[in-house]
């Protein structure tokens, strides 16, 4: 399900239990709806919307976190992948082939997460998975310590950009709890519930509602989009990847 149907699932959820409110309101006899009533729903609801605060709070928190940390990860894998071309470039000419690969392969990955940023011209596709770069890396013949050592900094550095790789995957799987989001929906329904059943009826209350669901809403559209971190409308930016692939191969 769509971040955009979640987060209005739940403005229709929030405001749904204000007008329910209302109609309450209207229903229930008079004593139900005295001063001591009042104050008794009224420190009941605070205690929920106190809950309801410090549970929308962490899950915004913890999606920004899981969002600067793909970004993070994405410039890691950019600056690994021009260290390793280096190094490739070091050893020797012999290393195109393996160099043309690596930029292929940056090259498909490009394209395949962001197609929409395609340009006419379109790029070229990797014979083969990134995992077969140190493959052809290990092929290498040094001939010298220099070339021996250049040989194992840059294994290391495509095993490095390989896991960093995958832990990206990994992450990839990491989403909002949907019992957590359900329960935080219930409190906010009845938080608004309270609004309703003792707001005054007018149509500065009703914008002031609709203003507040709003608000809760979009927390929570925030919250799935940055679970999305390249799928969503908060989209992490392809420029690591592209500043990487123009110094890549030169």
């Amino acid at each position: 399900m769509s971040s955009i149907v979640v987060s209005m699932t739940v403005f229709a959820c929030v405001i749904g239990g204000a007008l329910c409110g209302i109609l309450l309101s209207r229903a229930l006899p008079e004593h139900h709806l005295n001063a001591g009533s009042k104050d008794v729903v009224r420190l009941g609801m605070g205690l929920v919307s106190t809950m309801a605060a410090l549970v929308l709070g962490l899950l915004v928190s913890s999606a920004k976190s899981y969002y600067d940390a793909q970004s993070n990860e994405l410039t890691e894998v950019s600056a690994k992948a021009i260290l390793l071309d280096h190094l490739l470039a070091h050893y020797g000419p012999e290393t195109k082939e393996v160099r043309d690969r690596l930029r292929g392969v940056f090259a498909f990955s490009i394209d395949r997460i962001w197609p929409e940023e395609r340009p006419p011209a379109k790029l070229g596709v990797p014979l083969s998975s990134s995992e077969a770069l140190i493959d052809k890396i290990q092929e290498l013949s040094p001939k010298d310590d220099r070339q021996r050592a250049l040989q194992a900094q840059a294994l290391n550095t495509a095993a490095s950009l390989i896991q960093t790789r995958w832990l990206m995957y990994e992450q990839g799987t990491t989403s909002v709890s949907i019992p957590m989001l359900v329960i935080l929906t219930f409190w906010l329904a009845a938080i608004f519930i309270s609004f309703g059943l003792f707001a005054p009826r007018n149509a500065t209350v009703i914008t002031a509602l609709f203003v507040a669901g709003g608000a809760v809403s979009g927390a929570i559209f925030l919250i799935l989009e940055m679970y999305a971190p390249f799928g969503g409308l908060i989209k992490l930016s392809s420029a690591p990847l592209r500043t990487a692939l123009t110094h890549l191969g030169q």
